[in-house]
């Protein structure tokens, strides 16, 4: 089978990762949100490393993962599988690459590999940092993958952070579905202790697995779900059940999955889902990863505080899929209150255990809910999107999530300064995008002419006055606009493309 062909954040990935290990890095972690195609990449960087000779290990966090990573690396033409896991079918030493779960390595020892690749490295485990901080193994190069690293104390064993691509930048390019968030419900969780940075799971249960909150999440997706194929995240066992009791009693054919539930019965639960026999999936903290199901509704009956749990849930449903325009999302649990957007949460580097790195970063204001029909607005936004409400501000006064701006007279919102140009929120002199624009080519190779058409493109005219700028590594904001430009590109061209075909 001929390898899936990269997308330009894929591409720009395997540069970055290129230029960490060039520079002497041996342990870099690449971000890579849900649904950004981690295994398309995990394809083409083994690939690379085969065409160097190297035998490479593929570790994933749990054995039920390693059929899928398997049968990943497959479709993109990799055929030199082993599995190291128990009496596996594939289970061959010799072949060159091998998948592997880390508990089985645990078990077995180390295979012989020239490169490592750690799925889901935002999970830590113990076999993992000891693996990677063997003396034997400083000179061989781990690449950990994840959509969200940011456990405490990662930093500790990843030397370096690439942020390939963020949430929005994916869904700006059509590579992810949006989302539309309803807030029903807002569960009494003040009796409820903090353990380890998240609610305390048996107080928690205690506080949402009542009779009536548990009907009104049956009741809002009746209502509300459009009959979309939803997966439900409850705190434990007695809660999901009551759930999924819940929605039987409605006539609405719904799943169980819990930790226990054995590997077969999960992949009967799926089929069943995806041939639409249940409407509605409950479970609880299984189907937080590695779950590529087509998925248009989350329903969140689980509160959190953790942004990778929130970040890992939502991501469930943000995958496309033919036909879907975007993922509904039913939070019953007050999180998107707590937390923002998934859109909103970004870390720009990783813990190293010292200190509370959250407490001081600024947070993104808060999502504001209709006071109509429940739904969660953007900051700033005053008419709801989804029923037209309209916030009234006092005449003369601009309203604000959080403040009252008064807009004075000639004043505009976001005017951009002369001689500066505007990009996601920051305001850049037109000279230091120009050289921005110039150190992105001359890292990537393009030709001479590359960084003045993209100037021009967004300010109208030629940088002629900064013919002598020399070049300066771009921001994560001039790279996000220079990947929204690349993915508008690929869009409109795959466009063109199927209209000569049909």
């Amino acid at each position: 089978m001929t390898p899936r062909q990269l997308r330009p954040h894929q591409a720009d990935a395997i540069d970055a990762l290129r230029a960490s290990l060039a520079s002497g890095k041996r342990r870099p972690l690449l971000m890579a949100p849900t649904g950004y195609g981690k295994t398309v990449l995990a394809g083409e960087i083994i690939r690379r490393a085969r065409g160097k000779g190297k035998r490479v290990c593929f570790v994933v966090p749990a054995v039920s993962l390693v059929d899928q990573a398997v049968d990943s690396l497959h479709r993109d033409g990799i055929a030199e599988i082993g599995v190291i896991q128990s009496d596996h079918v594939l289970t061959n030493w010799s072949k060159p690459v091998q998948v592997a779960s880390i508990q089985t390595i645990a078990r077995r020892g180390y295979p012989e590999a020239g490169l490592v690749l750690v799925d889901e490295a935002h999970k830590l485990f113990d076999a993992q940092k000891h693996w990677m901080a063997h003396p034997e193994w400083q000179s061989v190069p781990f690449i950990g993958l994840s959509a969200t690293p940011w456990t405490k104390g990662l930093g500790k064993h990843y030397d370096d952070l690439i942020i390939s691509a963020t949430t929005q930048e994916l869904i700006d390019g059509d590579f992810l579905a949006p989302f539309r968030v309803f807030a029903p419900d807002h569960p009494d969780l003040s009796g409820v202790k903090t353990v380890a940075g998240d609610f305390h799971e048996g107080q928690l249960a205690e506080a949402v697995n009542k009779p009536q909150l548990v009907a009104n999440v049956v009741e809002t997706w009746i209502r509300q779900g459009e009959g979309r194929p939803t997966l439900a995240f409850a705190v434990d066992c007695s809660h999901a059940k009551a759930l999924q009791a819940q929605f039987e009693a409605a006539g609405i054919p719904c799943g169980y999955i819990d930790a226990r539930t054995p590997p077969a019965d999960r992949n009967i639960v799926r089929d069943k889902f995806h041939r639409s026999e249940y409407r509605v999936v409950c479970n609880v903290g299984t189907l937080t990863t590695g779950v590529d199901w087509d998925v248009r509704c989350i329903i969140l009956a689980r509160p959190t505080k953790s942004e990778m749990l929130f970040v890992q849930i939502i991501g469930r449903g943000l995958r496309t899929a033919e036909g879907k325009a975007d993922c509904l999302i039913l939070d019953h649990s007050d999180t998107h209150a707590r937390l923002g957007f998934v859109t909103d949460i970004h870390h720009d580097s990783l813990d190293d255990g010292l200190e509370n790195r959250q407490a001081k970063e600024r947070k993104a204001p808060l999502p504001k809910e209709c006071s109509k029909c429940h739904y969660l607005r953007p900051p700033g936004v005053a008419t709801c999107p989804a029923c037209g409400f309209k916030v009234e501000a006092r005449p003369g006064v601009e309203h604000q999530d959080g403040q009252l701006a008064e807009i004075t007279r000639g004043s505009r919102k976001n005017e951009v300064p002369a001689g500066c140009v505007q990009l996601a929120g920051e305001t850049l002199p037109k000279s230091e995008f120009y050289r921005q624009l110039l150190g992105y080519a001359e890292v990537r190779g393009y030709r001479e002419g590359w960084a003045a058409n993209q100037y021009k493109s967004l300010v109208g005219s030629w940088p002629n006055a900064y013919r002598d700028a020399s070049p300066k590594p771009p921001s994560r904001e001039v790279r996000s606009w220079i990947k929204s430009r690349q993915i508008s590109f690929v869009k409109a061209r795959e466009k063109q493309e199927a209209t000569h075909a049909s």
